[in-house]
């Protein structure tokens, strides 16, 4: 049986997008209104002043937790696919 994966397309602010892609970054913390799962894999695109750069990321989801975080937020640990 194959699994299908899940991508998840995020808008990213260029001071986070710029963290992500130089490794330093390796979480997210976001509104879980999307059942983040471990395993998926998150389309991070750079967004400014309303619009898309055209820069994006693709990295996936090796950690998730709810822990002391806000209701209906999560955070996820990541690494490039």
């Amino acid at each position: 049986m194959v699994k299908v994966v899940t991508i998840h397309e995020l808008k990213i602010a260029p001071c986070y997008y710029e963290e992500v892609i130089a490794y330093r970054k390796t979480f997210e913390i976001r509104k879980n209104d999307r059942d983040f799962q471990v395993g998926d894999r998150v389309l991070l695109k750079e967004y400014i002043n309303g619009e898309y750069t055209g820069r994006s990321v693709m990295v996936k989801i090796t950690y998730l937790t709810d822990y002391e975080q806000k209701k209906g937020y999560c955070v996820f640990s990541i690494s490039s696919v």
